[in-house]
């Protein structure tokens, strides 16, 4: 048996490790993390990423420091590199203040890009006034003045920033084919245009001169019934006479639509139930027939001229001996 345990002796229990306490991580050695973050995600192109490092998350940089002008900044910055322009119109408003950073030419280049010419020019026409000789405002301004048809002034401008560009940079052979495209359409409108209209034939030239500018077109209101179903009717027209394609993938190897005939309907017919059949075989059972008729009519000939023979050699014949 073995030996019982000394009554003194404690049983060996496993004792429970506690596990330490995490201490909290500072406020700037946060920043410090998310700010090497933001920089590799900037660097490596994963720009969608970044505006959640700056914004979305519960660690983001902006809910641990909301009045940061480089998060702010950063963020505005990737906005617009994310196309999202109306995103970053509503935080250059949310965050413009007197003492704050200017973001006027973001606005300008915002709303250049959603196509609102006119607040672009007038937020260009600020910055102009307090700040000369700004590279960014020079390019907007020549895009601006390209897209709103002046192309002079375009040209102008292009001009300028390509005396002070470096000749080996990116921005020297971006300004070069800007103010290429400049001069062409300035050359068009100056003297292309005019060349074109002489080297056409004096019939068409003097047509050309002398008809009127095209009307426009009524616009219909739809407010009146009659005005809605005059409407309609002209929809259900246009889509009466809207002319099927034909997809060509669909259409076998060697058959061109509108040439090639059309395959017979009653292909997928049995031939007894064709409407064809047994047309060709009545047709040769009565040719057939008229030609035996001609053989009949020949045979008698036939027979009594070899009985004519016949008869004539009749005394040749062969008979018994009369005894």
């Amino acid at each position: 048996m073995p030996p019982k345990p000394a009554s003194g002796a404690t049983p060996n229990v496993p004792r429970k490790i506690q596990p330490r306490k995490k201490q909290p991580v500072l406020l700037e050695e946060r920043l410090k993390r998310l700010f090497a973050s933001l920089c590799a995600q900037i660097e490596g192109g994963h720009f969608t990423n970044a505006v959640k490092t700056c914004n979305k998350s519960e660690w983001s940089l902006l809910r641990l420091h909301p009045a940061d002008t480089d998060a702010l900044q950063t963020k505005l910055f990737l906005l617009l590199q994310t196309e999202q322009y109306d995103t970053a119109l509503s935080l250059i408003a949310e965050t413009t203040s007197g003492d704050g950073p200017d973001y006027t030419f973001e606005e300008a280049y915002a709303m250049y890009r959603l196509h609102r010419e006119e607040e672009a020019a007038a937020a260009l026409g600020k910055i102009k006034g307090s700040v000369k000789d700004h590279r960014g405002v020079l390019h907007l301004e020549a895009q601006l003045n390209y897209r709103q048809g002046s192309y002079q002034t375009s040209l102008d401008l292009y001009n300028e920033l390509l005396e002070t560009a470096e000749p080996q940079s990116e921005e020297y052979s971006d300004i070069l084919t800007n103010l290429t495209a400049s001069q062409k359409h300035l050359d068009f409108i100056n003297t292309a245009f005019l060349h074109a209209l002489d080297a056409l034939p004096s019939s068409i030239a003097s047509t050309i001169e002398t008809s009127p500018p095209p009307s426009v077109q009524p616009t219909v209101h739809l407010g009146s019934p009659s005005a809605f179903l005059t409407q309609q009717s002209l929809y259900d027209s246009a889509i009466t006479n809207e002319v099927k394609e034909v997809r060509m993938k669909r259409v076998p190897k060697g058959v061109i639509p509108g040439v090639t005939p059309a395959p017979d309907p009653e292909r997928w017919l049995k031939k007894s139930e064709r409407s064809s059949f047994g047309s060709s075989g009545r047709k040769r059972r009565g040719a057939g027939g008229a030609t035996q008729g001609v053989v009949l009519e020949n045979t008698p000939a036939q027979g009594h001229s070899g009985k004519a023979s016949g008869g004539g050699g009749s005394s040749h014949t062969k008979g018994k001996k009369k005894k």
